[in-house]
């Protein structure tokens, strides 16, 4: 997929279509041109001359959107070779971004479409207290160029067992929780005197460092500071953290934070739960319910569900929202929580996460309610153009999608981009 080339005309006509923002409806029309939704709703009427799309039967919905994954940078089936989640060299490495370690081949991309994920941010790991620069993404394109939505989305950061384990191991700084927290509240004091010193002047230039530029953009509230962090105690310290530098907190993960649900809601911070099809397989892990997504909700937390991919295989998205859903959360709630308030987070709402004209085209046709894990997805598109074709050519199971091919121009057919390892 070529993500500025415009899409034909097209007209999606019948169905049940959500969209998330405003009521849904049925046997209305949803209009596209130029890879944008130019209209929709039941009085809407398909020009003649447009292809026609019929969902009869069927539900349109966004496609959904994983605000936390590592698509691209943690490669399946590819080893050690398609491992480039952490830098864990330095306990501070703001400057490095998952845009430079994606790779589009990526299995990972195929399934998400399968399952309708169709935008995702990409994330570093948790091994640095700092971890790097995420990046939001379309799931398909032939050059991580082409499916940028935003970059940077946010920075990266860690609190807890993974940054204390890693460089504990080590015997190096931090091999705390208040090792931890003081790296980050130093590399914090540090931007501000960078900023400071760039902010005088005084008609000579400043060296530049990226690892303060990049944090500098935290400070100034132009992207989230992403906080991996699982229980209370590290939840309450990643509060603590924001009410001294004023940065825009999202809480990643927090498995435990129903426990701090009035204060987490009071001040307006979005958490990102999951993955949720886990085991507990380390003491952060303990409380991991499939209830607590409805917990926080109920409190007023503004809810985002995440699969972590590929701690959770990335089509599983829909059925963690469906389990949520069983567990006591509201059906509308878990739908936003997989489409528009993860765009939010990412900081592209304006692009995706919802069906409403001037957004794009990036949207799905399911078999039935995506909230029964029964559904699948029968076709997609990402601002205008198919991300799933033929769904039953010759060697597909009927029924069963085939994303476009990604071997680059000049390869036969079938022949993949990655080379065979070597013996």
């Amino acid at each position: 997929m070529e993500a500025n080339v415009s899409a034909g005309p097209m007209a999606i006509v019948g169905g049940q279509v959500i969209p998330i923002e405003g009521d849904p409806f049925r046997d209305g029309v949803i209009l596209v041109e130029g890879g944008t939704i130019r209209a929709l709703g039941t009085d809407v009427r398909a020009p003649d001359g447009v292809e026609r799309v019929d969902a009869t039967g069927k539900v349109v919905l966004p496609g959904l959107v994983d605000a936390h994954v590592h698509l691209g940078v943690h490669e399946e089936a590819e080893g050690w070779a398609g491992q480039d989640t952490n830098e864990m060299t330095d306990p501070v490495t703001a400057h490095v971004r998952a845009l430079d370690g994606i790779n589009p081949a990526d299995l990972g991309f195929k399934d998400a479409v399968a399952g309708g994920v169709l935008t995702v941010n990409v994330n570093p790991g948790s091994g640095n207290p700092i971890g790097g620069q995420t990046v939001a993404v379309r799931c398909a394109g032939r050059t991580v160029d082409e499916m940028v939505l935003r970059s940077p989305s946010g920075v990266k950061s860690a609190l807890g067992e993974n940054p204390k384990r890693v460089f504990g191991d080590r015997k190096e700084f931090p091999s705390t929780r208040l090792g931890t927290a003081a790296v980050i509240r130093d590399a914090f004091v540090k931007t501000g005197n960078y900023l400071a010193k760039h902010e005088r002047g005084n008609g000579e230039p400043v060296e530049r460092d990226l690892r303060w530029e990049a944090l500098g953009m935290v400070l100034r509230r132009e992207i989230p500071w992403r906080q991996h962090c699982h229980r209370a105690d590290d939840i309450a310290t990643a509060l603590r953290l924001a009410d001294e530098f004023g940065y825009r907190l999202v809480i990643d993960h927090g498995t435990e934070a129903a426990l701090l649900a009035d204060r987490i809601a009071e001040r307006g911070v979005p958490v990102l739960i999951g993955p949720l099809l886990t085991s507990r397989s380390k003491v952060e892990l303990r409380n991991r319910s499939l209830a607590n997504p409805g917990r926080l909700a109920a409190a007023g937390v503004e809810l985002g569900i995440i699969t972590d991919h590929p701690v959770v295989p990335i089509q599983l998205l829909h059925v963690q929202a469906a389990l949520a859903v069983k567990e006591g959360l509201d059906p509308a709630t878990a739908l936003r929580a997989v489409t528009l308030t993860p765009a939010r987070v990412m900081g592209v709402d304006d692009r995706v996460g919802s069906l409403a004209p001037g957004k794009a085209a990036t949207l799905c046709v399911w078999s039935g309610d995506p909230l029964d894990v029964r559904s699948r997805v029968e076709a997609a598109w990402i601002d205008g153009r198919p991300a799933l074709v033929d769904p039953d050519s010759p060697g597909n199971p009927p029924g069963v999608p085939r994303t476009p091919p990604i071997d680059p121009p000049g390869n036969p057919p079938g022949v993949p981009r990655t080379p065979p390892a070597t013996p």
